[in-house]
Parts: structure tokens; C-alpha cells; sequence
């Protein structure tokens, strides 16, 4: 995403991403005798899940990149866990065990070392960045235990179909109205990026997530989403030639050994 940004405007890369993912899940679904119809009564729910969880990320964190680095906006969205753990305590009931909460503790230590010294400069010109990442996190969280606080009663292909097209609709929409995309200004790094943005990102990954999402608490589903900064810090460094020093290698083992204490829980 953070190089598809050189070509292509965020709005746009990430909303028309989306509704090409959700499209071709929908697809899919059909092809495997799944159904797609939603009780009229779910509408409500299913439109605001998608615009927290969904149309939130899309567009925030699409933004934040425009400010942060790669890692950066990875490190920041990977707060999830945290908002998930203190809202679905009150929403849902899901106690924060003594070893969950621990397990939250020293990943996010891990991202503490991470973001230490001259690896996140919260500079003013940064600030933007980082309200816009923590915004999408928060909104993500608070998407999560509504969607455990809401069933929608939806295999997870066909949920994450309709999560993923109206979620990302908007933002679509909004991104060809203000920003006006050319085509032409991608190259072939850029439709590569575009395209495993649709199919590994808004296809793949949000079946799956839903699919834990459906069998597992909604604290303990967030927490494998600490694994995120380990893929970003690394795709970073050999793709965009973000620092990987000693400092960074440490976070990640921190991060590494949180989640695995939190699976232990």
C-alpha cells in the first residue's frame, strides 16, 4: 500500500481494492452454494459493522500512510487488541484475565521499543498520520465486539463479501469524486500491488479473520493481529528500505513472545 501510494491516490487504491475484493468474494461464495441474502432486520447491523470495521480502516488508514512510514502505520493499527480487550469487557462480558492482560502488556512493549529513539519520530508533521491510524484502530475495535455483540447469522465468506463491497463503497466513491485516479499512471509494480491488495488483503485475510471471528472471543481473535507489525517491519526493510536494526529485531521477539503467552490463554 505504501508504495501503491507513489502511483496511485489513497482513497481510491484502497476503496476500488475493496469493492473488486468483495466482488469477487461474493463470487466465490455463489460458486459454493453459499447464500448472500441478509434478514432484512440485519441491515442495520451489517451497515454499521462495515463502516467501523471496514470503511474506517480503509480510509484512515489509507490516509495515515500519506504521513507514516510503512512500520509506522502497521505499529499504530496493531493498538486493535488493547481497544478490543477494554470494550468487549462492558459490551460482550469477556474478562481481561491476569494472563491476557500480561500477554497484551509485553507485545505492546515490544511495539514500545519499536517506536523508541529515532524509529518514530512523533513529530508535529506526523501527528496527523498518527491521530488518523489510532482513529481506524479504535473504530476496528469497537467493530469487532459489535460484530460478536451482533450476530449477522452469515457463513464467513459471504459476511466478509458484503463487510468488505459496502465497506469499501463509500470510500470508493468518495475517492473518485475528490481525487480523479489515471490508469495510466500505474506501472506494472503498481497493478502487481493493486491486484495483491484485492486478493491477498480484501480476499484472503478477511475470510479468514472473520472465520476466527466466528470461533473464537473477540479479545483472543484481536490478539493474533499483533503479528501484523512482524510482516511490516520486515516487508518494509527488503521492499522500502525501512530501518531493521538490532532495536527493531528485538520489538519483534518482545511482540513474538506475547503472542505467544496470549495463545497459551
Amino acid at each position: 500500500m505504501k508504495h501503491l501510494l507513489t502511483e496511485w491516490p489513497p482513497l481510491s487504491s484502497r476503496g476500488l481494492a475493496g469493492v473488486a475484493g468483495g466482488s469477487t468474494l461474493a463470487l466465490v461464495a455463489l460458486a459454493r452454494g453459499e447464500r448472500l441474502s441478509v434478514p432484512r432486520a440485519m441491515w442495520s447491523r451489517l451497515l454499521l459493522v462495515s463502516a467501523l470495521s471496514i470503511s474506517g480502516w480503509v480510509a484512515f488508514m489509507g490516509l495515515a500512510l500519506l504521513w507514516l512510514r510503512a512500520s509506522e502505520a502497521a505499529l499504530l493499527g496493531i493498538t486493535i487488541p488493547v481497544w478490543v480487550a477494554f470494550l468487549a469487557w462492558p459490551i460482550l462480558g469477556e474478562r481481561l484475565s491476569f494472563l491476557r492482560a500480561a500477554s497484551l502488556t509485553i507485545a505492546l512493549a515490544g511495539i514500545v521499543v519499536l517506536l523508541g529513539g529515532n524509529g518514530f519520530e512523533a513529530s508535529v508533521e506526523k501527528l496527523p498520520g498518527i491521530a488518523l491510524a489510532l482513529v481506524a484502530a479504535i473504530g476496528v475495535g469497537l467493530g469487532i465486539v459489535l460484530t460478536k455483540h451482533f450476530p449477522l447469522a452469515t457463513p464467513p465468506l459471504s459476511l466478509a463479501a458484503w463487510q468488505v463491497g459496502l465497506g469499501c463503497l463509500p470510500v470508493a466513491i468518495v475517492g473518485l469524486a475528490v481525487e480523479q485516479p489515471h490508469l495510466a499512471a500505474l506501472s506494472w509494480i503498481g497493478w502487481a500491488s493493486l491486484v495483491s491488495m484485492t486478493l491477498i488483503q480484501f480476499c484472503l485475510c478477511y475470510v479468514c479473520w472473520f472465520a476466527a471471528l466466528e470461533r473464537l472471543p473477540a479479545a483472543t481473535a484481536s490478539i493474533g493481529t499483533l503479528l501484523v507489525p512482524v510482516v511490516a517491519v520486515l516487508a518494509a526493510a527488503a521492499v522500502l528500505h525501512e530501518p531493521l536494526g538490532l532495536r527493531e529485531i528485538a520489538a519483534l521477539v518482545i511482540t513474538l513472545g506475547g503472542v505467544a503467552m496470549a495463545l497459551r490463554s
